[in-house]
């Protein structure tokens, strides 16, 4: 398999896709095709939207100073949460892979300070919510 096509069949660039649409589509029922991530992808994508207040708490808590989600782009806000979802609640997952394949798939839907931004929050917060590894 060639390292394009990998990439673009990430679990993570799913979730971002599947959030995106429901909040641009919040009448539409998310559909979950047969793949080897499925439950992955469902879990996550369902867990995001289903805690998103629990996230924004723990984002302003945590984040206050550095991004202000009113004024931030859309994609990236929804990277962030998913991300965040996953420090908060997949434990069996490190935390630096958790970063790496967020920052890795926001290739396909940010600008590159916008990824390096993203790299910075996100490796801050999962200090604080793991402190354990």
């Amino acid at each position: 398999m060639d390292q394009k096509k990998s990439k673009s069949s990430s679990p993570r660039i799913k979730v971002i896709q599947k959030i995106y649409n429901s909040l641009m589509n919040p009448d539409s029922k998310i559909d979950y095709p047969k793949s080897q991530f499925k439950k992955f992808i469902k879990d996550v994508v369902t867990g995001t939207i289903e805690r998103s207040d629990l996230i924004e708490e723990t984002v302003v808590l945590h984040l206050s100073n550095d991004i202000n989600l009113k004024k931030s782009d859309k994609l990236l806000k929804i990277i962030l949460f998913a991300a965040i979802y996953e420090l908060m609640f997949k434990h069996n997952t490190p935390k630096k892979v958790i970063i790496s394949e967020y920052v890795s798939a926001s290739e396909h839907f940010l600008e590159k300070i916008q990824i390096g931004y993203l790299n910075a929050i996100l490796d801050k917060i999962a200090k604080e919510l793991r402190k354990d590894a």
